[in-house]
Protein backbone atom coordinates (compact mmCIF):
# COMPACT_ATOMS: atom_id res chain seq x y z
CA UNK A 1 0.00 0.00 0.00
CA UNK A 2 1.45 3.44 -1.03
CA UNK A 3 2.13 6.00 2.09
CA UNK A 4 -0.43 9.01 0.77
CA UNK A 5 -2.70 5.45 0.92
CA UNK A 6 -1.84 4.56 4.53
CA UNK A 7 -2.02 8.18 5.84
CA UNK A 8 -5.48 8.78 4.45
CA UNK A 9 -7.40 5.78 6.01
CA UNK A 10 -10.34 5.94 8.23
CA UNK A 11 -9.94 5.03 11.27
CA UNK A 12 -6.24 7.27 11.24
CA UNK A 13 -3.95 4.87 11.85
CA UNK A 14 -0.68 6.12 10.76
CA UNK A 15 0.70 9.71 11.04
CA UNK A 16 2.76 11.05 8.10
CA UNK A 17 6.70 9.91 9.24
CA UNK A 18 4.66 6.02 10.17
CA UNK A 19 2.56 6.31 6.41
CA UNK A 20 6.07 6.91 4.84
CA UNK A 21 8.01 4.16 6.43
CA UNK A 22 4.99 1.53 5.89
CA UNK A 23 4.09 2.77 2.70
CA UNK A 24 8.25 2.83 1.53
CA UNK A 25 8.32 -1.23 3.42
CA UNK A 26 9.36 -0.36 6.21
CA UNK A 27 7.09 -1.56 8.89
CA UNK A 28 9.81 -1.97 11.71
CA UNK A 29 10.10 1.74 11.71
CA UNK A 30 6.12 2.17 12.63
CA UNK A 31 6.61 2.07 16.36
CA UNK A 32 9.28 3.84 16.90
CA UNK A 33 8.12 6.59 14.21
CA UNK A 34 4.76 6.84 16.15
CA UNK A 35 5.97 10.11 17.87
CA UNK A 36 7.02 12.12 14.96
CA UNK A 37 4.18 13.39 13.80
CA UNK A 38 2.88 16.89 13.54
CA UNK A 39 5.65 18.81 14.06
CA UNK A 40 7.49 16.50 16.95
CA UNK A 41 10.44 14.77 14.70
CA UNK A 42 13.43 16.38 15.66
CA UNK A 43 14.26 19.98 15.20
CA UNK A 44 10.82 20.00 14.34
CA UNK A 45 11.28 18.23 11.04
CA UNK A 46 7.96 17.44 9.24
CA UNK A 47 7.53 14.30 9.93
CA UNK A 48 7.64 12.70 6.63
CA UNK A 49 10.48 14.09 5.68
CA UNK A 50 11.97 12.55 9.00
CA UNK A 51 11.36 9.24 8.18
CA UNK A 52 12.50 9.46 4.39
CA UNK A 53 15.69 10.94 5.57
CA UNK A 54 15.65 8.09 7.98
CA UNK A 55 15.19 5.49 5.40
CA UNK A 56 17.97 6.74 2.67
CA UNK A 57 21.69 6.30 3.13
CA UNK A 58 23.57 9.45 4.30
CA UNK A 59 25.19 10.51 1.06
CA UNK A 60 21.62 11.04 -0.09
CA UNK A 61 19.99 12.63 2.76
CA UNK A 62 21.37 16.14 2.05
CA UNK A 63 20.49 16.13 -1.46
CA UNK A 64 16.89 14.63 -0.41
CA UNK A 65 16.23 17.35 2.20
CA UNK A 66 16.84 19.97 -0.59
CA UNK A 67 14.64 18.40 -3.24
CA UNK A 68 11.61 18.11 -0.21
CA UNK A 69 12.45 21.87 0.32
CA UNK A 70 11.92 22.50 -3.18
CA UNK A 71 9.01 21.06 -3.89
CA UNK A 72 7.41 21.37 -0.56
CA UNK A 73 8.34 24.89 0.62
CA UNK A 74 10.04 23.81 3.55
CA UNK A 75 11.43 21.31 5.99
CA UNK A 76 10.20 22.02 9.12
CA UNK A 77 6.94 21.15 10.05
CA UNK A 78 5.48 24.77 11.26
CA UNK A 79 6.75 26.46 8.51
CA UNK A 80 5.07 23.86 6.49
CA UNK A 81 1.59 24.02 8.06
CA UNK A 82 1.61 28.43 8.62
CA UNK A 83 3.54 29.44 5.20
CA UNK A 84 3.32 27.27 2.68
CA UNK A 85 -0.06 25.74 2.85
CA UNK A 86 0.81 22.44 1.26
CA UNK A 87 -0.90 19.71 3.17
CA UNK A 88 0.36 16.67 5.12
CA UNK A 89 -0.83 14.50 2.60
CA UNK A 90 1.31 15.93 -0.10
CA UNK A 91 4.44 15.84 1.89
CA UNK A 92 3.83 12.35 2.55
CA UNK A 93 3.74 11.54 -1.33
CA UNK A 94 6.67 13.67 -1.57
CA UNK A 95 8.99 12.23 0.92
CA UNK A 96 7.18 8.69 -0.13
CA UNK A 97 9.09 9.63 -3.39
CA UNK A 98 12.33 10.21 -2.59
CA UNK A 99 12.63 7.59 -0.43
CA UNK A 100 12.03 5.07 -2.77
CA UNK A 101 13.84 6.59 -5.73
CA UNK A 102 10.42 8.18 -7.89
CA UNK A 103 11.98 11.89 -7.72
CA UNK A 104 10.64 13.11 -10.58
CA UNK A 105 7.47 13.96 -9.28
Amino acid sequence: MKAEEIFARVPKTHNCAQSVAAGCGHEELVEELGKCGGGRAPQGLCGALYAALLLLPEQERETARQEFIRKVGAADCRTIKKQTGTPCSECVAVAAALCSGKRGI
